[in-house]
């Protein structure tokens, strides 16, 4: 039993690296979203330009951005819970709360996503389709493939909590990681 728990440890160590990993680094499309933006809006008012690529860009980076970071956000604990009933609950209660709100609700969402959403994005691919403003971006089938990532790290995370559950509930909380314990519980 200590070994098969030892290894859900080594599971969701490597799922939160993952949510990490994507987190961190799509994180910097902000500051791409800000300058292109930023650009924009200065071609618009001081030359009297526009460029419907570029505004399709900032756009596109945003939708990007959001859902392959979704993940890494509820590694982090900031989606948004009933704080009013959790933050007081028990180790205990917190753990069965995550794991019937994985199973019953997160996991069942997910797929929904990823079922209508695999249709979604293989369609978009068989027409390699592009933006439909005329001079814009190429390449939204692209974008639209975000959509599974999403699915997947939001997916894969909720494993990673579901195990965090189990190692709470065998009262193993030496095997969950720092970073991962419940964020009042550190306060």
């Amino acid at each position: 039993m200590g070994e098969d728990l030892a290894a859900l440890a080594r599971i969701l160590r490597l799922i939160n690296g993952l949510n990490r990993l994507v987190g961190n680094t799509f994180a910097w499309l902000a500051l791409g979203i800000v300058v292109v933006c930023f650009w924009v809006v200065v071609e618009r008012y001081l030359f009297s330009n526009t460029r419907l690529w570029m505004q399709d860009l900032y756009v596109w980076l945003n939708g990007a951005m959001f859902t392959a970071v979704a993940g890494y956000a509820l590694y982090r604990d900031d989606h948004v819970r009933v704080d009013i009933f959790f933050r007081p609950a028990s180790l205990r209660r917190k753990a069965i709360a995550d794991l019937i709100g994985v199973v019953l609700f997160l996991w069942p969402f997910m797929y929904v996503v990823w079922s209508y959403g695999y249709t979604f994005v293989a369609r978009s691919w068989q027409y390699l389709e592009a933006s439909q403003n005329v001079g814009g971006m190429p390449g939204l089938f692209v974008l639209k493939s975000f959509i599974l990532v999403f699915a997947a790290l939001m997916a894969l995370q909720g494993l990673a909590m579901a195990i965090r559950s189990v190692l709470l509930l065998a009262d193993r909380e030496d095997l969950v990681p720092e970073d991962f314990r419940y964020k009042y519980d550190m306060e």
